[in-house]
């Protein structure tokens, strides 16, 4: 829960320096706080966070997740949106599989399946809703997984990388070496290659690999300043002739180290001493530590300081008037580097935050110049929410005040300095640690060792304030010898939703700031939020009223909609009947009418993705000479990963001891018979003749039917129906079509994978029909059951292989659509084992257990059980969850199996 806080618990004065509560009469200010709380009602903002199975996988595995979508100004699960899309999207920035799942409360769950046809890399899952992206992607859950493979994998790639300068341009080496699965070069074999630098070749060439399989690429980057990274798609020549293609990645083209400094409140101002935070980022898009001193114009030194985690710092330096500033630091590899501090302006004011254990001081102070310039607001928000105001006169030099941390939610507090005009003139962002927002989460299991592929049984509780809660949780089981954690570097539901959400630019090991409440960690989180951007407004803009408005509306329901024309396709047909059917298990249908402006919806409707639908239009006097419009929905744009630091080149190399025992559990499951096709097909050669028709809704396969017509041959037809005449014995009697052969029956009409009737037949135009498939013999109708009785005639159009959209679809009054619909979710199999029996075969998963919808009742306490794998180590429970009220829980819990 969110609560505002009064200005007694918050403030005490100290000396002759004293805040005063904001005034009421201050209309200007009011209305600038006004302008806040509506833009917060205008402008509600959803946060996502999923918590996935495991931190990493396998080609050939599926990833299990659960989302949890609140809104960010409540903390509670939203109700903004119904509907999530979740995108596995590749290295190449390419969404390879897109999910859309309904919400309910805020919470749903879904999985990928890693399909062979994957190839292994730096994958990202992307989670948004629609209403999501007015905000911008900046503010979506985005997150990198490494995906290796080994099983079905013959070539193995390991790179390393040496930097130099040529003149103005960077200078690389890479030494790629290709091996086999278990370790052993490709000697003697070509390569071929070519280098891409952000999608621009830049270099071709062949190479023979040496004795340890290496090959050696050497190219230029002559634009460095815009072309930053890139690929080198390699080709080997295996030992038998075949070819396999390998992608290599280039994080960067030079070991260049990126410097900056922050000064606290904003700017550097004369005569105010000042924190300064500093980042240092290596090429690879990590932090670098190391040492250095400041010196002034004069060469004088004036602190020394160091960086010593993940590459944040600060220092202090009091700027004189007049003076620069310039920073000498020292690498860890001996090199050195000379970086410019941002130079000090005359006037101003300076926001200096100490973030204690217990409390907050902030200490205000203004240069000379701005003593009795009038009164000076001091603003602290959270998520939107106003926890403080407060009003102070400029008669002094410095302010101070506390600001005490145990009534404040847990998350990023954005404290902000108004000056006399209402400008916001100093900005600071402070971290709070509280219990207020956090479900105190315990785990138990029936004993603390266990022995293999024994039943274990866990109770999940949770407690907030002492008081139980009904809460909604997803728990994922792990053995951590096959699947080693990284707590460093995780990502859960607090590392989501209390800090990486809401601050710009990439978090390197997130879950570090949240392990330990000690003085270091508190000192290293807080150089953080020196260094790091907020994200979620600018007051500045709503200061000015610059509020953008909202492009896209929050989806509550899937929809179908569209325009109704005449058949020019300019003027719009209102009060039109609409028909929308389909055949998804049982026939469905529905109508409704045009607006005046010749616009339909229908709303409320649940359906699968891929379901095909016909809609048709009739005008007011039944007639179907109108054309259908159909709504088209734009799909998000992919930007460049953000999170560099978790690119990996190597990626095989960096999951070798996972992809071992990935490659020992599918072949326990070839030899089980319990591989699924997708992965047993590899070891199988089809052969197939060539198909005249490659794309059609026939169940029996495109091509296989008893007659075919294809695109070509109904050139010279002047109606369809003219075409179907005779083909394969079929016959047209008062425009239906049948068989002799079952009496003249009608036949069953397939229209790109719709049911339709023989009406349809009259209004299709033959040049917008790809093919005609013809089926009568047993063989092929036993597969559509009765419906095949007397034979099916199956139509697939010109665009009966996408259908994304068919506003381009000319036949008058009706069209075919497939918009995107809600993903299926599989269950999660985990073998269940029968006490005293002896069990056969191995048991190799990595993933022991997972169930995303775990509810506990209203003792706060809930029950599973699972049972454990064939093999011994220390398995991991993760459990994390969310109530009703928006407290989050996050709890890890382990014992043993012999």
């Amino acid at each position: 829960m969110r609560y505002k806080l009064t200005l007694s618990l918050l403030l005490f004065f100290i000396g002759a320096f004293t805040l005063i509560a904001y005034r009421s009469d201050d209309e200007l200010f009011g209305a600038i706080l006004k302008k806040m709380e509506a833009y917060n009602v205008s402008h509600e903002q959803e946060k996502v966070h999923l918590h996935l199975d495991k931190p990493y996988y396998a080609i050939g595995d599926d990833i299990w997740f659960k989302a949890y979508v609140i809104n960010a100004q409540t903390s509670k699960p939203s109700t903004i949106s119904n509907i999530l899309y979740v995108e596995l999207i590749n290295e190449k920035d390419s969404i390879k599989a897109q999910l859309k799942i309904p919400l309910i409360q805020g919470i749903t769950a879904g999985d990928f399946k890693l399909a062979e046809s994957f190839s292994e890399g730096n994958y990202r899952i992307r989670a948004y809703t629609r209403w999501m992206q007015n905000a911008g992607t900046e503010f979506f859950f985005d997150k990198t997984i490494k995906v290796g493979n080994s099983w079905s994998n013959k070539v193995f790639t390991s790179t390393s990388y040496q930097y130099s300068k040529a003149e103005a341009s960077d200078a690389v080496k890479a030494t790629i070496k290709f091996a086999d699965k278990d370790g052993n070069p490709y000697v003697n074999g070509e390569v071929s290659y070519e280098v891409q630098l952000s999608n621009r070749s830049i270099l071709k060439g062949k190479e023979i690999t040496n004795a340890q399989g290496e090959v050696a690429v050497n190219f230029n980057n002559t634009q460095p300043a815009i072309y930053k990274s890139g690929k080198i798609l390699t080709t080997l020549t295996l030992p038998d002739k075949k070819k396999v293609t390998k992608e290599v990645i280039i994080k960067a083209t030079s070991s260049a180290i990126d410097v900056q400094f922050f000064p606290e409140g904003g700017n550097l101002v004369e005569n105010i001493p000042a924190k300064v935070g500093i980042k240092i980022t290596n090429s690879d898009g990590l932090g670098e530590n190391a040492e250095g001193i400041i010196v002034d114009n004069a060469g004088q030194e004036i602190v020394k300081f160091d960086v010593s985690h993940f590459g944040l710092g600060n220092l202090i330096v009091n700027p004189e008037p007049g003076k620069t500033y310039t920073a000498k630091i020292k690498f860890k590899d001996g090199s050195e580097g000379s970086y410019n501090l941002p130079k000090a302006i005359t006037d101003g004011y300076g926001l200096s935050v100490k973030n204690n254990e217990n409390d907050i001081q902030v200490r205000i102070m203004l240069s000379k110049n701005m003593v009795g310039k009038g009164e000076l607001k001091l603003v602290a928000q959270h998520n939107g929410n106003v926890y403080l105001t407060t009003q102070s006169n400029s008669s002094k030099q410095v302010i101070s005040t506390v600001i005490q941390k145990k009534d404040l939610p847990s998350g990023i507090l954005q404290l902000t300095l108004f000056s006399a005009e209402n400008q916001p003139v100093c900005e600071r962002l402070v971290f709070v640690r509280s219990s207020i927002g956090q479900i105190s989460t315990a785990l138990s299991t029936d004993k603390s060792e266990y022995n293999r592929k024994e039943k274990v049984s866990v109770v999940l509780s949770g407690l907030v304030n002492s008081n139980p809660i009904q809460g909604s949780f997803s728990v994922s089981v792990t053995n951590a010898s096959a699947v080693k954690p990284d707590e460093l570097n995780e990502s859960n539901i607090l590392t989501s939703l209390l800090l990486t959400s809401d601050i710009a630019g990439y978090v390197e090991k997130p879950n570090y700031y949240f392990l330990q409440d000690d003085v270091t960690t508190r000192s290293n989180l807080d150089n953080l939020m020196l260094t790091q951007g907020w994200r979620r407004f600018l007051w500045k803009n709503i200061i000015a009223g610059s509020i953008p408005n909202s492009v896209f509306s929050a989806e509550k329901s899937l929809q179908i909609g569209g325009i109704v024309t005449d058949l020019g396709g300019k003027k719009p047909i209102p009060n039109t009947s609409v028909s929308l059917y389909s055949t998804v298990g049982t026939f469905f249908g529905v109508d409704t009418l045009t607006d005046a402006n010749g616009r339909f919806t229908f709303d409320n409707i649940t359906f699968p993705d891929s379901t095909k639908f016909v809609v048709q239009a009739k005008n007011l006097k039944g007639k179907k000479n109108t054309i259908i419009k159909m709504d088209v929905v734009s799909g998000q744009l992919v930007t460049r990963n953000k999170n560099t630091g978790d690119i990996t080149v190597n990626t095989n190399e960096a999951l070798n001891l996972y992809l071992k025992q990935s490659e020992n559990y599918f072949n326990e499951l070839v030899k089980s018979g319990r591989l699924e096709k997708s992965i047993a097909l590899k070891e199988v050669t089809i052969e197939q003749k060539k198909q005249r028709v490659t794309v059609s809704a026939n169940l029996n396969g495109a091509g296989n039917a008893d007659a075919i017509l294809t695109a070509d041959q109904m050139k010279n037809c002047i109606t369809f129906t003219q075409c179907l005449q005779g083909l394969g014995g079929m016959m047209m009697r008062n425009g239906v079509p049948g068989l002799a052969r079952f009496g003249g029956a009608p036949m069953q009409i397939v229209f790109d994978g719709m049911y339709v009737e023989a009406e349809f037949l009259n209004n299709i135009n033959p040049s917008d029909v790809e093919s005609v498939e013809v089926l009568k013999t047993i063989g092929y109708t036993s597969l559509y059951g009765t419906r095949g009785g007397a034979g099916v005639l199956v139509v697939t159009t010109k665009r009966g292989s996408g259908f994304v959209s068919s506003s381009s679809m000319v036949v008058p009054g009706i069209v075919t659509y497939t918009p995107k619909g809600y993903s299926i979710g599989r269950a999660f199999y985990a073998p269940k084992y029968e006490p005293n029996e002896p069990v056969p075969g191995l048991d190799l998963r990595s993933t022991i257990y997972w169930n995303p919808f775990i509810a506990t009742n209203d003792n706060g306490k809930a029950s599973f059980s699972f049972y454990n794998s064939g093999e011994p180590g220390t398995y991991r429970i993760v459990a994390e969850g969310i109530d009703a009220n928006g407290n989050l829980a996050h709890h890890v819990y382990t014992y043993t199996v012999k």
